[in-house]
C-alpha cells in the first residue's frame, strides 16, 4: 500500500492543473469518494485516503492537510508502562460546494457541511455546519454563506473586484474602500 501511495503522489506532482489533479484522484479512486468539478492545488495523499469522502464542487487551496490518524500511540507505547496503545483513526467528510483555504488542517472524525468556506490557516477539529463561513484555530463559525455570496456578487457587479488596476499600486496608486485613488505627493 505504501508504494501505491508514493506512486500516486509522484503522478500528482507531474500533473499540472488543480482540476486535472482532482480528476486523477477521482478516476483512480484514491479517496473513498470524490465528486465532480473539484479542484486540488496540493499534491499530498494522506496515509488513509480511503477514510475521506469529498463532495461535488470542492475547491482545495495549497497545502490542505487531511489528517486521518494520530501517532500519539507511538509515543505512549515508548513509555514502557506495559500498556499497548492503539492508533486512533477516523473519517473525514466534506460536503458539496466547499472551499478550503490554503494551509488548512482537517482532523479525523470531522464533517464539513455543504455550502461552506473555510478560511486559510484554519484548524478544523470539529464538525462545521452547512451554509457557513468558518475559520481560525480552532475553526469556528465567522458568518453565513449566503451573506458572503451576496456581498461577493455585489462587489463583482460594481467592478470593485477585477483584474483592471490590480497592479496600479506600482504606479503610486493605492486602493481604499474598493476604489483606486492617486497617492498625494
Amino acid at each position: 500500500m505504501k508504494w501505491k501511495r508514493y506512486y500516486h503522489w509522484i503522478r500528482l506532482c507531474m500533473i499540472f492543473g488543480a482540476a486535472k489533479r482532482a480528476e486523477y484522484c477521482r478516476r483512480k479512486g484514491i479517496f473513498a469518494s470524490m465528486g465532480k468539478d473539484c479542484r486540488m492545488q496540493g499534491r499530498k495523499i494522506p496515509l488513509y485516503p480511503g477514510l475521506i469522502r469529498i463532495g461535488n464542487n470542492v475547491k482545495m487551496a495549497s497545502n490542505v492537510s487531511f489528517i486521518t490518524h494520530d501517532i500519539i500511540h507511538s509515543m505512549l507505547n515508548s513509555m514502557n508502562d506495559g500498556t499497548v496503545y492503539c492508533e486512533k483513526k477516523g473519517c473525514i467528510e466534506v460536503g458539496d460546494n466547499v472551499f478550503i483555504g490554503a494551509n488548512v488542517s482537517v482532523l479525523y472524525d470531522v464533517k464539513i457541511g455543504s455550502n461552506v468556506i473555510i478560511a486559510a490557516n484554519s484548524l478544523v477539529n470539529k464538525d462545521v455546519p452547512d451554509n457557513v463561513v468558518a475559520g481560525g484555530s480552532p475553526c469556528r463559525v465567522l458568518g453565513d454563506f449566503e451573506s458572503f455570496v451576496k456581498r461577493r456578487r455585489e462587489e463583482s457587479k460594481d467592478g470593485s473586484i477585477s483584474d483592471a488596476g490590480l497592479f496600479e499600486h506600482f504606479d503610486g496608486k493605492h486602493k481604499r474602500d474598493g476604489k483606486i485613488e492617486r497617492e498625494k505627493r
